[in-house]
C-alpha cells in the first residue's frame, strides 16, 4: 500500500494481512540515502580513522576509513592510515549510506553503487554476487550470467527481483544502469564541488524498484500521479508485474481502509500485547533497544514451565514483526523469560532466527543465553518509525518520567525561601507554575496565595502555566502594605 499527501508518502507492506512494515518520506525532507555527491573533504581524523565531508547539506558527513576505495586496494591487507589516502580540500565523489541522526551527520562511502530493477552495479568494485533471500540454484544460475554479462573491471550484485528474468532481462537493466553510470561521469567532470551528482527518486518508486517483487499479490497506490509513474516503469522492466498494480480512489483514506493508521499508531507504544496475553516491552536508550518478555495475564493450564515456554514463543515472532515494523536497528537485547529446559530455549530460538529470514535488513544473532538473553545487531540505515514521527519531551527530555506534584510543591517551597532569604524586603511576589499548588495546600503551607514561609516574611504566589517547572520568578517586593496594594495590579 502506498498512500501520498499533501506531507508526506507513506509505504506499508502487509503480510497475511498484518503489516510487518512502514516506511515514511516527508515532502520537505526527503531521503538522501543513496544520492551521489561531489563533495570536499573539510578535516581527517587519524584518532578515528575517519574524514569529514562537506557534501553541501546541514552538517559534515562522516567517512570511515574502510568506506574508501583506492586504485589497488587488496582486501585481504590492512588498510593505509587515512591520512596517506585524503587531505583537506581534496574533491572526492560519495555516496549517502546512512541518514544524519540526532548531531551526527550522514555516513558515505566511496563505494559508489547504482540499483536498478533486477541489478546493482558496483562501477568501483570486480565483486559478483546475489540475494541471500534467493534460492540456493537460482543464485547459482544468476551469478553465472552477472559473470558473463559484467563489464570489465565492474561488479554486479543479483537482487531478489530477478529470480526468474531472463539474459533479456538481465542485459536491458544493466544498459539502463551503464547509461546512469556515464551520466554521472559526465557530470562530475563538469561539476564544482560541493554539488548533488545523481538524487535518488521518490520513495514511491524506491519501494517499487527495491521491494515490488513476484511474491507479492498487489500493490495499491492512492496517487494518479505515483500510478503513472509505476507503471510506466514497471512496464519497461516487468509488464506481468505491472498488472497488478491498483488506483485506489475511494473517498475512506486508503490507510484508514486497511486499518493501518491504527497499526502505525500502535507501534509507538511502549508496550505490545501478545495473544496469549502476554506482553513485550520496547525500551530504547542511546546504546541499545532492551526488548522485556512478559507472561502479563496468561497464567497457562499446565506447568510453570509450559506457560513460560509459550509465552517466549510467541513473543520470538512477534518481537522481529515489531523490529521490522519499528525499523529498530543497532544493538538489541532481548530479554525472554528464563527457561529451565535446554530444548525449549533451543526451540524460541529457532523460531527467532526462522522469523529474522524475512527481515530484509541485515541481522546478527547471538545463540539464547541459560538467562534467556539474546543479543543480536540489526543494520541502521535511517530514523527508525519513532524517532521520525516523535520528538523529545519537553517536560522529562527523554527520561520517560515527570516529577510528581508533591516533588514539584517541595522544589517550589525551598526554592521561593531561598529567594526570599537573600533580600531585606518583608513581602513578595513570586510568579509560579500551578503545579504543586495542591500539595502545598495539604500541607497547610499554602493559603489562598500566600506561601507561609515560617517566619516574618511573606510570599504571594500568582499561578502561571508560562513559568516553567521549578523555575519561580520574582516580580515584585516591598513593605506588606505596598504588596498588598500592588496585588490588584496582577489579577
Amino acid at each position: 500500500m502506498i498512500s501520498v499527501d499533501a506531507f508526506e508518502t507513506r509505504a506499508a507492506v502487509l503480510e497475511d494481512r498484518e503489516l510487518v512494515e512502514v516506511y515514511l518520506e516527508r515532502r520537505e525532507a526527503p531521503s538522501i540515502v543513496g544520492n551521489i555527491y561531489l563533495g570536499r573533504v573539510k578535516d581527517i581524523l587519524p584518532g578515528m580513522q575517519a574524514a569529514f565531508v562537506d557534501i553541501g547539506v546541514e552538517r559534515n558527513a562522516f567517512l570511515y576509513v574502510e568506506e574508501i576505495v583506492f586504485p589497488g586496494k587488496n582486501e585481504d591487507e590492512p588498510m593505509p592510515p587515512i591520512q596517506h589516502l585524503l587531505k583537506p580540500g581534496q574533491d572526492i565523489l560519495v555516496q549517502v549510506i546512512k541518514e544524519p541522526m540526532d548531531a551526527k551527520g550522514a555516513r558515505v562511502t566511496t563505494q559508489v553503487t547504482l540499483p536498478g530493477r533486477y541489478l546493482v552495479l558496483l562501477p568501483y568494485s570486480d565483486f559478483v554476487g546475489t540475494s541471500r533471500r534467493l534460492p540456493e540454484e537460482e543464485r547459482r544460475r544468476l551469478k553465472e550470467t552477472c559473470e558473463q554479462i559484467k563489464p570489465r573491471g565492474e561488479g554486479l550484485i543479483a537482487r531478489t527481483a530477478a529470480e526468474g528474468a531472463d539474459l533479456i532481462d538481465l542485459r536491458a537493466d544493466l544498459k539502463r544502469l551503464l547509461l546512469y553510470w556515464r551520466k554521472i561521469g559526465r557530470k562530475v567532470r563538469d561539476a564544482a564541488p560541493v554539488q548533488l551528482i545523481y538524487q535518488e527518486p521518490q520513495l514511491a518508486l524506491r519501494i517499487v524498484r527495491d521491494l515490488f517483487s513476484p511474491e507479492f499479490r498487489r500493490l495499491v497506490i492512492d496517487s494518479k500521479e505515483d500510478y503513472d509513474a509505476i507503471t510506466d516503469f514497471l512496464g519497461s522492466t516487468d509488464p506481468e508485474l505491472a498488472k497488478r498494480v491498483e488506483l485506489y480512489s475511494e473517498r475512506l483514506p486508503l490507510f484508514d481502509k486497511y486499518n493501518i493508521n491504527q497499526d502505525i499508531e500502535n507501534a509507538m507504544k511502549r508496550k505490545v500485547w501478545l495473544r496469549s496475553g502476554g506482553y513485550i516491552s520496547i525500551d530504547h536508550t542511546e546504546a541499545l533497544t532492551a526488548i522485556d518478555v512478559n507472561t502479563g495475564k496468561y497464567v497457562g493450564k499446565t506447568t510453570l514451565e509450559q506457560t513460560i515456554f509459550k509465552t517466549n514463543l510467541e513473543a520470538a515472532g512477534e518481537i522481529v514483526r515489531q523490529l521490522r515494523l519499528r525499523d529498530i536497528g543497532g544493538i538489541i537485547v532481548i530479554d525472554f523469560i528464563d527457561m529451565q529446559d535446554p530444548d525449549n530455549r533451543e526451540e524460541v530460538s529457532r523460531v527467532l532466527n526462522e522469523a529474522l529470514a524475512s527481515d530484509r535488513t541485515k541481522t546478527r544473532v547471538i545463540e539464547i543465553s541459560k538467562l534467556g538473553l539474546v543479543e543480536m545487531t540489526r543494520k541502521n540505515v535511517s530514523q527508525g518509525l519513532l524517532e521520525f514521527q516523535a520528538e523529545t519531551c519537553p517536560c522529562c527530555h527523554g527520561l520517560g518520567v515527570i516529577l510528581s506534584d508533591a516533588t514539584i510543591g517541595m522544589q517550589m517551597y525551598r526554592q521561593v525561601k531561598r529567594l526570599a532569604a537573600t533580600h531585606i524586603s518583608e513581602s513578595f511576589v513570586f510568579k509560579v507554575n500551578p503545579r504543586g499548588r495542591e500539595f502545598l495546600k495539604q500541607k497547610g503551607k499554602l493559603t489562598g496565595n500566600i506561601l507561609d514561609l515560617e517566619w516574618d516574611k511573606k510570599a504571594h504566589l500568582i499561578f502561571d502555566d508560562t513559568v516553567p517547572i521549578g523555575r519561580p520568578e520574582m516580580i515584585d517586593e516591598g513593605t506588606e502594605a505596598q504588596i498588598e496594594q500592588s496585588m490588584s495590579n496582577y489579577y
